[in-house]
């Protein structure tokens, strides 16, 4: 399942099929699971969950089973995480819904929401959207910002519930109110559009600096264009500029071309005619098209252009996948 679409402005418009959250997966290390004797914990301590994010997944298996014997939800859904991922132990999509069934029997938020995205994905059998959407509901319910995020995506898109946005609006708002970055992206383009709630700008331009602060790409482009223009909020150039950058890095194309304008102009940071051809060949590669940024760099010299040209191939060639 992917991520919010940048344009999610379109989406409200013309809806497609709704991009859900993943399973946020509990933090473990990112280096293999060692067998070895986890060090002794306190009395009181968690060792299941201990022994999982020091990487020892078979002690975590085996003090979550014993916890489970004693209707623990939280150890059953470590133990559906455990069997999902295939830590220690091969992967068992089968054994993983048997748990997350359980504790979501026992009313863990956590085992709902994963259960749901299993019944969206089909990895326990038949696809099954309308359960997917029924655990969504009773997850988001219990305060599960993720699962209250995806349920307003199917609102926003009226297939498995007829299209609400005022719905999708409430949702959105209690997964932001957690900091949950994406839907406080997408509340904030609500309140943009004036789609479910007041149209706003001050307040998207909130909700966007928020979720660009949390490192969210779309909303790190969105912020900077407000900031830019002084739209919702002080208009500061400089500062736009810079966001512009970062984003640029991340592989925004609308921020590499954003930012080759910027350069082209010298608005905002110095003009730089090398750096904003380089920008705008790196938002080609990117789909982006720009006809003035073409225009502009027609006009280079022939060094100029050159110049731009292998630095946006060394660019290209080393840059890090758009996230």
């Amino acid at each position: 399942m992917t991520r919010l679409a940048p344009a999610l402005a379109f989406m409200l418009s013309a809806l497609a099929t709704p991009a859900f959250a993943q399973v946020k997966k509990l933090p473990r290390p990112p280096s293999p699971p060692v067998v070895a004797a986890p060090p002794p914990a306190a009395a009181d301590a968690d060792l299941a969950y201990g022994a999982y994010q020091r990487g020892f997944y078979l002690t975590a298996l085996n003090e979550a089973t014993k916890r489970a014997q004693q209707n623990d939800p939280a150890a059953m859904t470590l133990l559906g995480e455990i069997y999902a991922q295939g830590l220690g132990v091969p992967r068992d999509d089968a054994k993983a819904a048997q748990w997350y069934r359980l504790a979501a029997g026992h009313g863990d938020a956590h085992a709902m929401f994963a259960l749901a995205m299993f019944n969206f994905e089909g990895r326990a059998g038949a696809r099954n959207p309308e359960e997917g959407a029924k655990l969504l509901d009773q997850a988001a319910k219990l305060g599960h910002p993720l699962a209250a995020y995806d349920l307003g995506l199917l609102y926003l898109d009226g297939r498995q519930f007829p299209q609400d946005f005022p719905h999708a609006a409430q949702l959105f708002q209690a997964a932001a109110d957690k900091g949950n970055p994406e839907a406080q992206y997408a509340l904030a383009t609500l309140y943009k559009e004036g789609r479910g709630v007041p149209k706003d700008h001050a307040q998207a331009a909130r909700l966007m600096g928020a979720a660009s602060v949390a490192g969210n790409l779309d909303a790190m482009v969105e912020y900077a264009i407000a900031e830019f223009n002084g739209d919702g909020l002080p208009k500061n150039e400089a500062a736009a500029a810079q966001l512009f950058v970062r984003a640029a890095r991340r592989g925004s194309p609308i921020a590499q071309d954003r930012l080759a304008r910027v350069l082209m102009a010298g608005r905002g940071m110095p003009a730089n005619a090398t750096e904003a051809v380089k920008w705008h060949i790196i938002a080609q590669a990117g789909g982006s098209s720009d006809p003035d940024l073409d225009v502009f760099a027609a006009k280079q010299t022939k060094e100029v252009r050159d110049a731009a040209d292998a630095a946006a191939k060394k660019w290209l060639a080393t840059a890090a996948p758009r996230s």
